[in-house]
């Protein structure tokens, strides 16, 4: 399993912006498929964005294109979701999660249970 720890949440106004950061504790974080997912009260979890294994491929929810973007910095060991024109709907706790590429011809994940490591999670809260 994979230590991750999430940071970068927190109180935006709509139209803001923000920075999620995962750092990752393993020394195979190139093999590694990463994924965005966030749940709100209430709600299921929920996937927003992945990064293939390599970090040359993303894919995101339809909720979110055009305005989140993710992407994987593999010598830093860290991943990363920047998040613009954020609306009130966005507010929930982010999780990162990641899944070694057993398959490396598999770029993303989109449901939870496919994942082998959580972080604890960050909140983001978009309010005026």
């Amino acid at each position: 399993q994979v230590h991750l720890v999430e940071s970068g949440g927190g109180l935006v106004q709509p139209g803001g912006s923000l920075r999620l950061s995962c750092a990752a504790s393993v020394r195979s974080f190139s093999t590694k498929i990463m994924g965005w997912f966030r749940q709100a009260p209430g709600k299921e979890r929920e996937f927003v964005a992945g990064i293939s294994w390599n970090g040359g491929n993303t894919d995101y929810a339809d909720s979110v294109k055009g305005r989140f973007t993710a992407s994987k910095d593999i010598p830093k060991n860290t991943a990363y979701l920047q998040m613009t024109s954020l609306k009130p709907e966005d507010t929930a706790t982010y999780y990162c999660a990641a899944k070694e590429a057993r398959d490396r011809g598999v770029s993303f994940y989109y449901y939870p249970g496919d994942y082998d490591s959580w972080g604890q999670g960050t909140q983001v809260t978009v309010s005026s």
